[in-house]
């Protein structure tokens, strides 16, 4: 009888189990546990335990030398177990079918086929190009060489909201090759294409971040678009960055990677060879106009667009009719009952919305801080702006952008067909606005609050704020001539080149020890006794002992949330996982790894 070390998937937890077959590691097997199936990995073979042992019931699957080592790095790089690791990735059986060439119809600028050749010859290359630069073209002509040398592709975007304009491309030059992949998909469709993926019925992948783990045959291009993107960073563990992840595929695979951004990463910029595609790919240009507030002169370009039968996008970074609710008698926010921080006003459904956890509440008439009956409402968001234009603007048609209203694919691609269609002239929306959507009538950007970026707690709310800018700021004149309105007090720090900002931000990072000089790691203790999370903290704090890597501890920015207390302690330096691994107890820490959320 042989005995086996098993990672249980998606948990943290081993166990041994018994079997008189032979197994090796990297092999899932099917066992139980607590009288229900589970799936694990074997790690090793054991010595006979003093207990008894359930029997390992059947294999299922293998994850080969190259698969392991990838789960391996995740585990040991994102702080989790083998299990959690292993439990990202999803099962199919490999093959390698030789399969027919394709040729698509698509003929590349001159400065396009440079940029193609660059990005060919580099493993690891940023194609660095402005909004409605080309890039797409360039992506596809890459797909189409991998798949004729014999290779599958990959396609990833930063989330599901702008899947379809990319699908509808892709598959009007490779047709039922392509298949998309996100978390909105049944579960009877990702098994069929799971299923079509290990046959190569299909060989071209475009999804979101989970794409990364499907089982592919031979991987031999990884496209990353809008590289620059948090969302490719999850927030469950592990917490891995899928851009981050992708780089490491694609060096164990030896498959290329491509990094595709207008605003690519400061850091990436740094460390990776790039290719620079300026100019749109129709000629036109665009003027910018700075304003402090919202005023006379953005409603009269607004109304000088809408009278062209021109579109006009309205950025604005919060959602909601405003942030918070402010007392006027004591000025404090009216705050969430689980989380330590204000609530939003939604006015039309008259009620107060935690956009942590969700809690809502009745607007109410009295503060519960101080019995103060009169308010003040901060910092305007979505729905108060589309409120507000609604009254300016009786005629035009104006919609709303956001996760208050975007809660499936099918409502994103019903309200993105319906502004392709010009069903819409005004679209006010969050960050979802900026990410990538191909709007060809747009003939104006207004950019509103981008200073409450700026001015956030974070060594990248410069990046962020310049970056968004400049995305939603690319969504106006990509065929004819476009204008852009910024509302900012920082006039100087938006207007200028993404280059002049890149060479202002590099020198503040080094000088900073900033990555990419060095590593961040975030280490969260958090409980729904506060005791209990700060005797954690204390604990390990005490193990670190005194260290120059150790940059500070204590309260969270948000000190509850969800109803758990948090404690932080924040690490910079370069090898923070020596540090960190003899001193940490992962069933009492979460450890974020390069993390791109600091609240």
């Amino acid at each position: 009888m042989n005995f086996y070390k098993v990672a249980i998937l998606s948990s943290p937890f081993s166990f041994t189990y018994k079997s008189d077959k032979d197994y090796k590691r990297g092999d899932v097997v099917e066992v139980e546990l607590r009288n229900s199936k589970k799936l694990g990995i074997v790690l090793e073979k054991e010595e006979e335990p003093e207990f008894e042992c359930k029997e390992i019931l059947r294999k299922v699957y293998e994850f080969d030398r190259k698969y392991m080592k990838i789960i391996e790095f995740i585990s040991f790089y994102y702080f989790s177990s083998i299990g959690e690791a292993g439990g990202l990735f999803y099962f199919g059986d490999r093959g390698n079918k030789k399969r027919n060439k394709v040729k698509v119809d698509i003929s590349l600028t001159p400065l396009q086929k440079e940029a193609f050749e660059f990005v060919k010859k580099n493993d690891i290359s940023i194609l660095f190009g402005d909004t409605g630069s080309g890039k797409t073209e360039i992506y596809i002509k890459l797909i189409e060489d991998a798949l004729n040398s014999n290779k599958d592709a990959l396609f990833l975007l930063p989330e599901i909201a702008i899947t379809s304009q990319m699908e509808k491309r892709l598959k009007k030059h490779f047709g039922s090759l392509v298949e998309i992949w996100h978390s909105k998909i049944s579960k009877k469709k990702r098994e069929e294409i799971i299923q079509k993926l290990s046959k190569r019925e299909v060989r071209v992948i475009a999804g979101a971040r989970s794409a990364l783990f499907l089982p592919f045959n031979n991987l031999g291009l990884i496209i990353v678009d809008e590289e620059h993107d948090d969302s490719y960073k999850s927030e469950q563990k592990p917490k891995y960055n899928a851009k981050d992840l992708a780089i490491f595929f694609g060096k164990v695979l030896g498959a290329k990677v491509v990094l595709g951004s207008a605003t690519p990463l400061v850091s990436d910029l740094y460390k990776f060879k790039s290719f620079r595609l300026k100019g749109t790919f129709y000629k036109s240009k665009k003027t910018l106009y700075f304003r402090e507030h919202f005023d006379e002169f953005i409603v009269s370009k607004i109304k000088e667009k809408l009278e062209s039968n021109k579109q006009v996008i309205v950025f604005v970074p919060t959602r909601a009719n405003f942030k918070y609710m402010i007392c006027k008698e004591c000025g404090e926010a009216i705050k969430c009952k689980y989380c330590d921080v204000g609530m939003s006003v939604h006015s039309q459904n008259r009620m107060l919305k935690c956009h942590y956890c969700n809690y809502t509440i009745p607007i109410p008439n009295i503060c519960p801080n101080c019995g103060g009956r009169e308010f003040l409402n901060e910092r305007k968001g979505s729905s108060e702006i589309v409120r507000e234009l609604r009254e300016i603007f009786k005629e035009a048609v104006i919609e709303k952008f956001d996760r208050d209203v975007i809660t499936s694919k099918t409502r994103i691609d019903k309200l993105l067909k319906k502004f392709a269609n010009k069903e819409i002239d005004i679209l006010v929306g969050t960050q979802m606005l900026a990410k990538g959507h191909d709007y060809p009538d747009v003939a104006l950007s207004v950019v509103l609050d981008i200073d409450f970026l700026l001015n956030s707690a974070d060594f990248r709310a410069r990046e962020r704020a310049f970056s968004l800018a400049l995305q939603v700021a690319g969504r106006a004149g990509r065929r004819e001539d476009g204008e852009v309105i910024i509302q900012t007090l920082n006039k100087e720090f938006f207007n200028r080149s993404y280059e002049e900002f890149y060479e202002e931000e590099i020198a503040f990072r080094e000088a900073l020890n900033y990555p990419p000089f060095s590593r961040l790691c975030k280490v969260e203790f958090s409980d729904k006794q506060r005791e209990v999370a700060k005797r954690n903290l204390d604990e390990f704090i005490e193990c670190i002992g005194k260290r120059e890597e150790l940059v500070g501890f204590g309260k969270a920015p948000i000190f509850k949330l969800q109803g758990k207390y948090r404690y932080y302690a924040l690490f910079k330096g370069k090898n923070l996982h020596k540090i960190i691994y003899p001193c940490i107890d992962l069933l009492k820490a979460k450890v974020d790894m390069d993390p791109v959320n600091f609240v």
